[in-house]
């Protein structure tokens, strides 16, 4: 079970925002590739970026500060925001980001999703967040109307290495992740899952592991790292040692 640290960028700068609000921000760092370096020290396998503005935008926002990230670290880092085309997706695998994360385009454009699985074949994850039981895009600001079930299951076959799935709701608000939703999602396709929003400490990363039976790969956590109620090396090792 994979703990993996997120790095949210917005105006070049490492922050959290509480429910996907850009106006509610915390920030934790002015140089985000230190805390790369940060977290790779603690034992993290793989780093979690999010291009805040490019989420809202509509396109790669934060380009020099990812290059920074990628080239300070050996471990790999998957991104997403902003990646709506084929040039957007092109220019972050050549940079080195090892994942893609899709979520907005793939409910608006599902063929691109399928092209670029074709195109990076193990590289693309599809990025589900969802808001009252519903999928959010446009950088959390649009509802949908669709279930996160039903957008899974459209891409099941399409090639996607894993589904990440944040409950906004819950997104750095320190009340633990959805367990009940996600456990749901993971048991409903065959594509690995990834659970996100609201781990505030041990007890909640325990909570999840669990679902490792169900199909649940890892974990995202960002907030409970930078305000220090999560442990990075300690949660790695008690995971490690109670999966033996």
């Amino acid at each position: 079970m994979l703990i993996i640290p997120a790095i949210d960028l917005k105006g070049g700068r490492c922050v959290r925002l509480k429910q996907g609000r850009m106006s509610d921000e915390t920030v934790f760092s002015d140089f985000p590739e230190e805390m790369a370096i940060r977290w790779h020290g603690c034992g993290a396998q793989r780093l979690h970026i999010v291009d805040l503005d490019g989420a809202v935008e509509g396109r790669p926002v934060n380009r020099e500060v990812i290059k920074r990230i990628v080239e300070a670290v050996p471990i790999p880092v998957e991104l997403g925001g902003g990646v709506r085309d084929m040039a957007a997706l092109d220019a972050y695998i050549e940079l080195g980001l090892r994942y893609v994360i899709l979520g907005t385009v793939a409910c608006k454009d599902p063929e691109f999703v399928r092209r670029a699985c074709r195109t990076y074949p193990g590289q693309i994850i599809l990025g589900i967040d969802a808001k009252n039981g519903s999928v959010a895009v446009e950088g959390w600001t649009e509802e949908t109307g669709q279930a996160p079930i039903g957008l899974a299951k459209q891409f099941e076959d399409a090639g996607i290495s894993a589904i990440i799935y944040t409950d906004i709701h819950r997104d750095g608000m320190r009340t633990g992740c959805n367990v009940a939703s996600t456990r749901d999602l993971a048991r409903s396709t065959r594509v690995p899952v990834i659970a996100s929003g609201g781990i505030s400490g041990l007890a909640h990363v325990l909570e999840i592991l669990p679902l490792k039976e169900d199909g649940v790969i890892g974990m995202i956590t960002g907030r409970a790292l930078y305000d220090g109620s999560l442990d990075l090396s300690e949660a790695i090792r008690v995971c490690a040692e109670m999966q033996k």
